[in-house]
Parts: structure tokens; C-alpha cells; sequence
């Protein structure tokens, strides 16, 4: 009896000593306002009267292949047909979306303040259109019960099990025609739909948030308050755009009783990932990447790493076409010897005098940047077009 209850102890000890804790990672990649301005419009047509924009994002889709999930906010409808235009109602071909997708984007949302430029059809077919090439969609929906249904979107990727919500400030004064809705502002709403998610018990809440001042580099209170509000009631992620310039990404610890030690990340502008826009700083916008890390298989989950990526909009104009790029800027600003295109040298000049601006802001609050490494920026591909526009 003695030697069985000895055997039994050293069972479980040993056991206990050659348990492991296994982790698995998962890597968001998000990307701020993808605009669709006439100058893109006609960037992007064909002799043959179709639209390419394939191009477009090809040297950053390294980066976002990379992701497990990346995520874009669409700013412009998806109308299905012509006639097709800029500001102020944006409407674009649906090409636009098919190399969004190809490039390696995931998942996009869809609650800005434009969200009604083409009325109630344009709401309906630019979901039609990202749910059937297989996007992840969410801040509008068809009507009360898609909502019902598909709101907060649950998204589950390996063993990790995602909330996200969307929501804009407004639509620049263009009604929501039922039955389509589109998700605004609006803070008891908002509690109510944060409580449906938590109920979901995910590994994480991330909300995504049309909010702040254009054209300004510096956050609202307001988005400070309301980004402290959305961790109180759940969110570990918040990710804003609208302000089409970079602001903050803050990385902080809750104190509350409930979370308290827990990371919560905010960025509270990636301003534009691509736009016709010629502003100050409207060129340049941010990719930032969240990384989650879960113990497996009940434990809980963590950010672990939080890093940005400086992105630069591009137009690279020859004698017969003039072209619309989404570029990493530390590549095309430093790294000179590899550059795909014979940009000029004052254009080169400004995006490194406007680095020295837009850094210190995206990691103001000690968010690191980073490295882009050449190899995996520069395909094959790259390489022969150089030499083609060479």
C-alpha cells in the first residue's frame, strides 16, 4: 500500500515537472484610411475601359501577407457600376477591392463618414462585394438582422477567438436609408454591443473607430476619453482613423480591478494607407502591428509586441501613365541603392524631413518602429521592373 501510494507520488510529480505551457502567437497587421479620389479613379483605367489597381499595393504586400490578419478601413462605396468619383462622394470600381484582397488584406470595415456616398444601394453592394471575395466585413450591414447576426463579427483564427466592432462619427449628413444601417457613435449602443462581446468570451476585443479632427496630429480629448471608456468595457485593441494624418499609438496598463495589469494598445490615427490627397502630411500614414500571445489551451491572452511601420503614397508619373503606390518610407527614403523607381530627389528630400516629424509622433508614448528588412520588401518581381523603368 505504502510503495502504491509512493509510485503514485512520483507519478504525478513527475508529471507536474515535464508539464509544459505552450503558447501560440497571432499577428494583426492594421492599416489606416484606403481612399479612392478621382486622381486614383483615373490612375487606374485601362484603354480597354476596366480598371487595374494591382499595382498599387504590391511592395507593401509583403507586410501584409505576413499578417495572420490584416486589417484596412475602407473609405469610399463600392457601387457596382459607373459612373465612378472622387470627393466628395466616393465611389470606386470594384477592382479596387480585388487587389485590396490579392494584396493580402483580410478583413476591411466599413463605418466611416462615407459610408452613404452612394446612397442605400452603394451600402449594400460594397458588403455584397467584400463578403463575396471573401473579406471580413463589419460596421454596416444589410439590415436589422444581418446585424443581429454577424454583430459584434467573431472572428476565430487557430485558438484564438476575435470580437471586432466598427463604428463612425458620422456620414458628413447623408441619411442611412433603412433597411441598411451604419454603426455610429452612439455610447449606450456601443455598451450594449461591448456586453453582447464580452458574452462571446473572446481572446480579445478589438474596436475599430472613425473619429478625431482632420488634418490634425495631435488626438482629441474626446478620443482619449472614449478610448478609455472602450478599454473599461473590454477592448484590449482600439484603432482609429478619419484624421488622414498619423496621431499617437499608446501602449498602457489598465488599473481598474477587473483588468487591472491587463496591456490595452490605442492608435489613434494610421492616417491614409493610399488617397489622391496633397495636404501636409497626407502622404504619409502607418501600418502598426499587434501581437497576441494566448497559453494554450485555457489561459489568457496577452499583447506581447506592438510595433509601426511608416508608409508613404507615392505617384510615380512616366510619359504615357502615371501610377499610384503604397511604399514602406524607411525603404524609398533610405535605402537608396535599391530603390524601385527613379524617384526624384526632392520628393526623397521631403519624406525624409517629414519622417522627422511623423516618428517622434507615432512613438511619442514609446511605440518602437519596424525594420523593414530589403529581401522581403524587393521580390524578383520588383527587380525586373526596374530595370524596365531604368
Amino acid at each position: 500500500m505504502k510503495h502504491t501510494f509512493l509510485l503514485l507520488l512520483g507519478i504525478t510529480l513527475n508529471l507536474q515537472v515535464h508539464c509544459q505551457v505552450f503558447t501560440e502567437k497571432l499577428k494583426l497587421v492594421f492599416a489606416g484610411d484606403i481612399m479612392g479620389h478621382s486622381t486614383q479613379i483615373k490612375a487606374a483605367l485601362l484603354p480597354d475601359g476596366t480598371y487595374d489597381y494591382h499595382h498599387c499595393f504590391k511592395y507593401v504586400a509583403p507586410i501584409l501577407k505576413q499578417a495572420d490578419l490584416a486589417i484596412g478601413n475602407l473609405e469610399f462605396t463600392l457601387p457596382g457600376k459607373p459612373p465612378y468619383s472622387g470627393y466628395p462622394q466616393f465611389r470606386s470600381p470594384d477592382a479596387v477591392a480585388v487587389a485590396l484582397k490579392e494584396a493580402g488584406f483580410d478583413m476591411m470595415v466599413t463605418a466611416n463618414n462615407h459610408s452613404n456616398d452612394a446612397g442605400k444601394t452603394g451600402v449594400e453592394n460594397t458588403i455584397h462585394t467584400l463578403r463575396n471575395l471573401g473579406f471580413h466585413q463589419t460596421g454596416t450591414f444589410l439590415d436589422s438582422m444581418d446585424r443581429s447576426l454577424n454583430y459584434p463579427l467573431l472572428i476565430q483564427h487557430g485558438n484564438f477567438n476575435l470580437a471586432f466592432l466598427n463604428y463612425t462619427y458620422g456620414t458628413n449628413g447623408i441619411p442611412t436609408k433603412p433597411p441598411v444601417i451604419v454603426n455610429l457613435l452612439d455610447e449606450k449602443q456601443m455598451a450594449a454591443d461591448m456586453e453582447k462581446a464580452r458574452a462571446a468570451n473572446p481572446d480579445a476585443i478589438i474596436v475599430m473607430v472613425h473619429w478625431g479632427n482632420e488634418y490634425q496630429l495631435v488626438e482629441t480629448s474626446y478620443q482619449r476619453q472614449l478610448a478609455q471608456k472602450l478599454f473599461l468595457w473590454g477592448a484590449k485593441v482600439v484603432i482609429g482613423s478619419h484624421p488622414h494624418v498619423v496621431q499617437s499609438i499608446e501602449l498602457t496598463t489598465q488599473t481598474d480591478s477587473i483588468r487591472k495589469g491587463e496591456l490595452t494598445v490605442v492608435a489613434y490615427s494610421l492616417g491614409n494607407f493610399i488617397s489622391g490627397q496633397i495636404k501636409t502630411y497626407t502622404d504619409i500614414g502607418a501600418m502598426v502591428e499587434v501581437e497576441l500571445e494566448k497559453e494554450l489551451p485555457f489561459g489568457s491572452t496577452c499583447i506581447t509586441r506592438t510595433q509601426y511601420i511608416p508608409v508613404f503614397r507615392y505617384v510615380h508619373r512616366a510619359p504615357a501613365s502615371v501610377k499610384y503606390y503604397t511604399l514602406p518610407a524607411t525603404l524609398f527614403s533610405e535605402l537608396n541603392q535599391r530603390d524601385p523607381f527613379p524617384i526624384p530627389a526632392y520628393i526623397k528630400e521631403k519624406l525624409k524631413q517629414d519622417l522627422k516629424i511623423i516618428r517622434p509622433i507615432l512613438s511619442k508614448h514609446g511605440i518602437p518602429e519596424k525594420p523593414v528588412f530589403p529581401n522581403l520588401i524587393l521580390p524578383p518581381i520588383m527587380k525586373m521592373e526596374t530595370q524596365k523603368i531604368n
